[in-house]
C-alpha cells in the first residue's frame, strides 16, 4: 500500500513557480500540463516540501547508484592505473580498494540530506556557502559533471564505432549516446529511478560475458617495476577524483524519499551503490590494462577506439553475439549520463536568480546541444587532455565536502532542523559564505604545490605523489573552525 500511495503522489501534476510555491496542472500552460501529466518532474531547484517527500521505495536509492556506476567510466579509470600508470595489477587492485572504502563515505552521508531536508545538494550549499558564493561551487561543479559526461558520450559513442568496424561513425555514435541520455533525464526524478531500477541488470550480464570470453587473456599481464610510493599516492587521487565528486550531487537522488526513513538506511543504499560495482569494474579495467600491452589485436582495438576498442576485441571470439554485447556496452553509459544530465539542468538554476523561471528539462536541452559537438571534438583531439583535467578540477570537491560537513557536524550539530528550507532564497537568513570560500581557497596554496597530472606537477609533488586531495580536505577542515567561529560572531547565522 505504502508503494502504490507513494507512486501516486510522485505522478501528482504539481509545478513550481520561481518563487518555490505549488499550483496544480489547471494552473499551468497547456504544454506544461500535459508533460506533468505524462509524469515529467516540472519542480526545479527549489526545496521539496515535507508533504511531497512521500517515496518509500527506499531501495530505488541504491538502483540508481548502482546504475550510474555500472559502465565503462570505472573500467577505463581502472585502465589508467596498469596502463598508464605502470602499476602491477596486485598494487592497482589494493589503491582501488583501500581509496574506494574511503572516499565513498561523503557522497554516501550526503545522500541522506535529500531525505531529512528536501534541498537538492547545491541548494544545500547554500546553507554553507551563502547565496551569493554558491554559484561559484555550482560552476565548479557543473563543470566536473558536465566533463564526465562528455567522457561518457565519447566512450559510448567509440565502443558503437568499433563494433560497427568503423560503419558508424564516432561521430553518429556519441550524437546517439546523447540523445538518449537526454531521452532519460527529461522525465526527471521519477522516470529516472525507474529507468535505473532496471537498466544495470543487462549492462552487468554483459561484462560478465566479455570477461567471461577474453578472460582467458587477462593473466597476461606485463611485467612492472615495484611501484613507488608516489606513483600509488597519485593513482589514489584518480580514484578519489572519480568518487569524491558524486558527493556534491548526492542528495539530488533522495530528495523526495520519505523522512521517516533512517540515515542509516540511505547511507547505506548510496554506499553499497557506487561501491559494489565501481571496484570489481575498476580493477577489471586494470586487469585489462595489465594485458593490453601483450596483446597486438586489444592494442589495436585500444588506439582506434579506446577502452570500447579492447572491449570489442574481447568479445571478438564470440562472433555476432560479441557484437550485440559489445553494444550493451555502449549503452551503459547512459545510466551515468542520464544522471548526471539531471543534476546538470538542476545546477544551471543556481548560476543566475532568473535561471529559476527556467524550466529543469531546459537546461537538459541546452547541455546536450553543447556537449555533442565538444564531445566529437574531444574524440579527435584533446580527449586525454580533458579526462585530466576532468580530475584536476575534481580537486575542489574535497575542498567542498570538507567545509560542508565541518558545517554540518561542528556549527549545526549534525541537526538537520537547522536547514530552515524556507530560507532557499533569502540572503539575509544564510550564511555569508565567506569563511567557508576563504577556507577552500586559502586551501589551494598548499593543493597547488601538491598536485600531479600528467601536464603538471607541483613542487611538492614531484616528491610525495599526488596528494591533493588530501591536502585540500585537511586543510579546509582545519582552516573553516575559526574562520566560521570569528564570522558567526559578527553575524550569527
Amino acid at each position: 500500500m505504502d508503494e502504490k500511495k507513494s507512486a501516486r503522489s510522485m505522478t501528482a501534476p504539481v509545478g513550481t513557480n520561481a518563487s518555490g510555491l505549488q499550483y496544480k496542472s489547471s494552473r499551468l500552460s497547456p504544454w506544461f500540463a500535459k508533460l506533468s501529466n505524462w509524469g515529467v518532474e516540472l519542480r526545479g531547484i527549489t526545496p521539496v516540501p515535507l508533504e511531497e517527500r512521500v517515496d518509500k521505495r527506499f531501495i530505488n536509492v541504491f538502483f540508481v547508484w548502482f546504475a550510474m556506476s555500472t559502465n565503462l567510466l570505472p573500467i577505463i579509470t581502472g585502465i589508467l592505473g596498469t596502463f598508464v600508470f605502470r602499476l602491477s595489477l596486485r598494487d592497482c587492485s589494493l589503491i582501488i580498494l583501500f581509496f574506494s572504502l574511503l572516499c565513498t563515505i561523503p557522497p554516501a552521508y550526503f545522500s541522506t540530506f535529500g531525505s531529512r531536508t528536501g534541498l537538492r545538494q547545491m541548494l544545500h550549499a547554500r546553507y554553507t556557502f551563502g547565496y551569493y558564493v554558491t554559484p561559484i561551487i555550482a560552476f565548479l561543479n557543473l563543470a566536473t559533471i558536465s566533463g564526465f559526461g562528455i567522457i561518457s558520450c565519447v566512450l559510448g559513442g567509440s565502443t558503437l564505432a568499433a563494433v560497427s568496424d568503423g560503419g558508424i561513425d564516432g561521430t553518429v555514435g556519441i550524437v546517439i549516446i546523447g540523445l538518449i541520455g537526454l531521452f532519460v533525464s527529461f522525465g526527471g526524478y521519477r522516470f529516472l529511478h525507474q529507468y535505473e531500477r532496471y537498466s544495470w541488470t543487462f549492462t552487468l550480464v554483459a561484462i560478465i560475458i566479455t570477461a567471461g570470453v577474453g578472460g582467458s587473456q587477462l593473466f597476461n599481464q606485463v611485467e612492472t617495476a615495484p611501484s613507488s610510493p608516489s606513483v600509488i599516492v597519485s593513482y589514489g587521487g584518480v580514484i578519489a577524483g572519480f568518487l569524491i565528486p558524486w558527493a556534491a550531487m548526492a542528495s539530488d537522488f533522495s530528495v523526495y524519499c520519505d523522512p521517516s526513513v533512517s540515515t542509516f538506511r540511505i547511507f547505506a543504499y548510496t554506499y553499497a551503490g557506487l561501491f559494489v560495482p565501481t571496484v570489481p569494474l575498476m580493477v577489471l579495467g586494470a586487469a585489462i590494462g595489465g594485458a593490453t600491452a601483450n596483446n597486438p589485436t586489444w592494442v589495436e582495438g585500444y588506439t582506434k577506439y579506446m577502452v570500447g576498442g579492447v572491449l570489442d576485441a574481447m568479445l571478438r571470439p564470440a562472433g555476432g553475439f560479441g557484437k550485440f554485447v559489445a553494444v550493451l556496452l555502449s549503452l551503459s553509459v547512459i545510466g551515468n549520463l542520464s544522471g548526471s544530465m539531471y543534476s546538470i539542468s538542476l545546477n544551471f538554476q543556481l548560476l543566475a536568480p532568473f535561471f529559476v523561471r527556467v524550466p529543469r528539462f531546459v537546461f537538459s536541452i541546452v547541455y546536450t546541444a553543447v556537449a555533442i559537438p565538444v564531445a566529437v571534438y574531444a574524440a579527435r583531439s584533446f580527449f586525454d587532455s580533458l579526462e585530466n583535467f576532468i580530475y584536476l578540477i575534481a580537486y575542489w570537491s574535497a575542498a567542498y565536502v570538507a567545509v560542508v560537513t565541518v558545517e554540518h557536524f561542528v556549527f549545526r550539530k549534525a541537526d538537520p532542523a537547522t536547514y530552515v528550507p524556507e530560507h532557499w532564497d533569502q540572503p539575509r537568513k544564510l550564511p555569508t559564505g565567506i569563511s567557508a570560500i576563504l577556507a577552500a581557497g586559502l586551501s589551494f596554496g598548499l593543493v597547488v604545490p601538491c598536485a600531479s597530472q600528467v601536464w603538471y606537477t607541483g613542487q611538492l609533488a614531484a616528491t610525495t605523489g599526488d596528494i591533493g586531495f588530501e591536502v585540500a580536505f585537511l586543510l579546509s577542515s582545519i582552516l573553516y573552525v575559526p574562520i566560521r567561529w570569528l564570522e558567526l560572531k559578527w553575524r550569527p547565522i
